[in-house]
């Protein structure tokens, strides 16, 4: 098409969707609300801390062929780091058991008959709680498929509400599923543990300014676009403080911001649209130590470690600052922050003190609580079902983002796979 697309969210969908278009030589404007792109997955210099931090935890896998197609665009491959094996340290909080999932590279899951590489005391007929995930309808929760038994409870209902940022009681299993099938069910050369070397920004945001830039591509941050004229059944323009931003008969607007903003401009003007309406937060904290400390074993392999029967779920040792991940975390809301942070150093201490060859210190170093009330939308069947696609009722309207109907949770997968989607579908629509 000759153009111009108009992309509203500089988030990691609005990134996607203005990569694809712009480098097939698209005329491309994308404007992003707050002062830096990368929405939930970015970089910020916390002074508090004195450093630079990521907004979020994110663990990556080598099968998200849409990261790795997003990465490879724009030159940042190799900013992810990882193990070489496909190796997941977990601990139990409840018991102090701790162990290492170890998954076989291929799709044979030889790992299951090795009691050193699988979760300590689950029976080998509980693996019929991944078939029923794959297999399940749209309207069955995760808890429906799920069989009584240390697999469930030690790896399932934990990787349930990492996966999904949804408890498993309501959380759906058709989504779970999906991420089954391109994980676990794929082998281990799919399910290497990835995260970025530096931080998100690094990987996931400035190669992608970058390359936006050199293919002369348009990024405005602080522009807020506070309406969407509709004439016709078509978009005719975008309004912003200050600013009037016409749309004509041979542009096309994708709209990538997230969901409760994407309703407020489009539900009424819009035929047809609907989004999700219920959300859940994800606490992350971040602990800043006055040394990087050492790890050893599996714990230095894989540089995180997952728990079971607390409230952190993952730990990350990114250099001298620890972070933790609490996802579905709206049943912490209530929680004193002081008091959250004291009981998840505490959590800290217990899982890391065994593998490091210095244990940490008693007292809690300094730290900073991130809470993200609309992380995600609520991973329920009710609201997967109000999830749009990407084309809508008006022709030069697309729409992008992880809350769209992707076939998977709220994820950078899933959000990079809804950027590619928007891209390919306005390009269609105005015969690229």
């Amino acid at each position: 098409m000759s153009g111009h697309i108009h992309i509203v969210g500089g988030g990691l969908a609005g990134l996607s969707a203005a990569v694809e278009l712009a480098g097939v030589g698209e005329h491309v404007s994308l404007y992003e609300a707050g002062p830096a792109c990368g929405g939930r997955a970015r970089s910020y210099e916390d002074r508090h801390l004195g450093c630079r931090i990521d907004n979020g935890n994110h663990l990556l896998l080598s099968g998200n062929r849409a990261v790795n197609r997003y990465l490879g665009l724009i030159g940042a491959q190799d900013t992810l780091t990882g193990p070489s094996r496909p190796v997941f340290p977990f601990m139990d909080l409840g018991d102090r058991a701790r162990w290492t999932l170890d998954l076989s590279r291929g799709k044979i899951p030889l790992w299951v008959l090795s009691r050193r590489r699988r979760v300590p005391g689950m029976r080998l007929g509980e693996l019929r709680s991944l078939m029923r995930l794959m297999e399940a309808d749209p309207d069955v929760v995760v808890s429906e498929c799920l069989q009584p038994g240390a697999l469930s409870s030690r790896l399932l209902e934990p990787f349930a509400i990492s996966v999904l940022n949804t408890m498993p009681d309501v959380g759906s299993a058709a989504l779970l599923g999906a991420v089954v099938r391109e994980s676990l069910a794929q082998g281990g050369r799919h399910c290497l543990p990835r995260f970025p070397r530096e931080g998100l920004s690094e990987s996931f945001v400035d190669p992608a300014l970058s390359h936006l830039a050199l293919m002369k591509a348009e990024v405005h941050t602080g522009v807020r676009i506070s309406a969407v004229e509709v004439e016709d059944g078509h978009v005719t323009m975008l309004r912003a403080t200050g600013q009037e931003i016409p749309v004509g008969p041979g542009d096309a607007v994708i709209m990538a911001t997230p969901a409760p903003v994407a309703s407020s401009l489009l539900d009424g003007r819009v035929p047809g649209f609907s989004a999700p309406d219920e959300f859940e937060a994800i606490v992350n904290a971040h602990f800043a130590l006055p040394y990087a400390p050492v790890a050893t074993g599996a714990l230095a392999q894989a540089r995180f470690i997952g728990l079971v029967g607390g409230i952190s779920e993952w730990v990350f040792i990114k250099g001298h600052i620890l972070s933790v991940t609490v996802s579905a975390a709206n049943r912490y809301a209530a929680c004193d922050t002081d008091a959250l942070a004291r009981t998840i150093w505490g959590e800290v201490r217990a899982a890391l003190d065994p593998a490091l060859t210095v244990a940490l210190p008693v007292e809690m170093p300094p730290m900073r609580i991130v809470r993200e009330k609309r992380a995600t939308f609520a991973a329920t069947p009710a609201q997967d079902r109000l999830r749009p696609g990407t084309r809508t009722m008006l022709p030069n309207l697309m729409l992008a983002g992880d809350w769209t109907e992707t076939g998977l949770p709220a994820t950078i997968e899933g959000a990079l796979r809804s950027g590619v989607a928007a891209a390919r579908a306005t390009r269609q629509r105005h015969g690229g």
